[in-house]
Order: C-alpha cells, then sequence, then structure tokens
C-alpha cells in the first residue's frame, strides 16, 4: 500500500505536534489487516463508514485511497447509493458531492 495518497498536510503537522497519538493511529491502522477481508473490501467499507458519519475530511481521504487502489468510480459511487436508505437522501446528496469534489479534481 506504499502508493497510497500522503495525509494532508495537516494531518502531517498534527502528528509531529503529537508522536503518541501518531503511533497509536499506526496501531489502529494495523489492526485493520488482522481479517479475512482484503484491502478492496475494507477500503469500500471504510469508505461507507465514513459516509454514515457525515466525515466530509475522512470521505475525500477514502476516495483518494480508493482510487490509488484502482478502484473504478462506479464501485465507489455505488457506495454512495448504499447509503441512501439508510442515511436519506441529504446525507447523500452531500456525500456524492464530497465523492465527486475528488473524482473531479476537486
Amino acid at each position: 500500500m506504499s502508493d497510497m495518497p500522503k495525509p494532508p498536510k495537516t494531518f502531517r503537522a498534527y502528528i509531529e505536534r503529537y508522536p503518541h497519538l501518531g503511533e497509536a493511529w499506526d496501531r489502529i491502522r494495523q489492526a485493520e489487516g488482522d481479517g479475512p477481508l482484503d484491502a478492496r473490501t475494507v477500503r469500500l467499507i471504510k469508505l461507507g463508514v465514513a459516509m454514515g458519519a457525515l466525515r466530509e475530511g475522512a470521505v475525500h481521504a477514502g476516495v483518494r485511497k480508493a482510487v490509488a487502489l484502482g478502484i473504478p468510480r462506479e464501485e465507489i459511487e455505488q457506495v454512495v447509493a448504499l447509503i441512501a436508505g439508510t442515511l436519506g437522501m441529504p446525507a447523500s446528496v452531500a456525500c456524492f458531492s464530497w465523492v465527486r469534489d475528488v473524482l473531479d479534481g476537486e
């Protein structure tokens, strides 16, 4: 996963300021691999979770990481369609706009 995009500048500065939090974050990320799901499935699930939590920055990051894994636009957009029944139209439209921010070049 070395092809993953670099974290945003502000995130890097935060981790530099709080290195113990950075170490904890690294351990959390390592635990993602402790199961049978492949990286592609994990990435799409995490994207859906970010959408469900209505975390714009996490959706942006999730889309960037999905693209880096070679996940096509249609699959990323399907995640938006999947959340509509649970989150409703306003939230799913917001998530769709966040996905498009990245896919259409912020």
